[in-house]
């Protein structure tokens, strides 16, 4: 019985690219998705960590990746990732780094350092804002358009967001289609675009873990490590994103309660205000009374006293007031 195989499975994808028999898939891949210039293709590589099925066996999870190096001296990285979490971008650029690391050891000359390149074919969008399935990184600062070294390059293959249309133009676009549309073909009877010298090679690989017991049990165990792996890191992400909503909410609470202070504050504030005003009120109140009765007290004296000067002036013209008047 046949059964269809998914060439993004770990085993199966190194079976592919990393294998001295399929050397020359490794050279066609790297020139397709490279896009060298005419005069500087990849005419041979030396895989430095081949297929080997010993890597594959038990169901712990495994790093699995495709190292070599061409005929310049130049490295090159290829991993398929399957399961997308927050953590990639920083292992991303660590492997790197670590094939980068290891050109040298101590005391040797850094001008021995030859570029790494490296590839990652990702079955998740690790940005999903960008449209392009291809994303490339170097190290280049894009104000002053200097590259501070073609030593680091980067390339990031988001297969979901590449669309046929209907036709592959490019050895790159026959890549590509491999790998997101593999586990749904025909071997028998693939498709015009896997008809290719090289996708019929690859198609041969796919038929042996098919149809040999033994490899496709190997495949069937790392379908389950997968299975182990994306269970994992849903979980990873689950935890960390409620570990993160409930941070959200404790922070929202600290918020709430530094406003529902501030609010007090405010409130007591206005309080005092208000207390202020009206002692000062009465301040004004007791003043205005106070004036009021003084002003009243020398009015009263004021009109005494011109009583007075009449009643002089009346007892030196000699007429006596009537008192009742008075």
């Amino acid at each position: 019985m046949k059964h269809k195989i998914n060439p993004t499975i770990d085993c199966v994808f190194k079976a592919i690219l990393g294998t001295e028999k399929n050397k020359n898939l490794l050279i066609h891949f790297l020139n397709a998705i490279l896009e060298p210039a005419k005069g500087s293709l990849i005419r041979d590589v030396t895989i430095k960590n081949p297929y080997n099925e010993r890597e594959f066996t038990g169901d712990k999870l495994t790093i699995v990746d495709v190292k070599a190096v061409d005929e310049k001296g130049q490295n090159y990285q290829i991993e398929i990732q399957l399961a997308i979490h927050a953590a990639l971008s920083a292992r991303i650029l660590y492997t790197w780094s670590s094939i980068y690391h290891s050109q040298i050891q101590e005391g040797d000359n850094y001008q021995k350092l030859r570029p790494v390149i490296s590839i990652w074919i990702l079955n998740g969008n690790l940005f999903s804002h960008v449209e392009e399935c291809h994303i490339p990184f170097s190290v280049y600062n894009p104000k002053h358009q200097l590259v501070l070294t073609d030593h680091l390059a980067i390339h990031l293959l988001q297969l979901p967001k590449w669309q046929s249309n209907g036709t592959i133009k490019t050895e790159k676009e026959r890549w590509i289609y491999l790998f997101k549309e593999g586990k749904d073909v025909d071997m028998d009877n693939p498709p015009e675009s896997l008809s290719t010298k090289e996708m019929r090679q690859v198609m041969k690989v796919l038929h042996r873990f098919s149809e040999n017991e033994k490899d496709y049990l190997l495949y069937q165990s790392r379908m389950d490590a997968v299975l182990k792996e994306n269970t994992y890191f849903s979980a990873l992400e689950e935890a960390q994103a409620e570990k993160e909503q409930a941070l959200k909410e404790k922070e929202q609470a600290l918020k709430e309660k530094e406003q529902a202070a501030k609010e007090k504050e405010q409130a007591l504030k206005e309080k005092e205000q208000v207390a202020k005003e009206k002692e000062q009120a009465a301040k004004e109140q007791e003043q205005q009374v106070a004036k009021l009765k003084e002003q009243a007290a020398k009015e009263q004296e004021q009109a005494q006293k011109r009583i007075n000067d009449l009643l002089l002036l009346l007892e030196k013209k000699g007429i006596e007031p009537d008192k009742e008047l008075m």
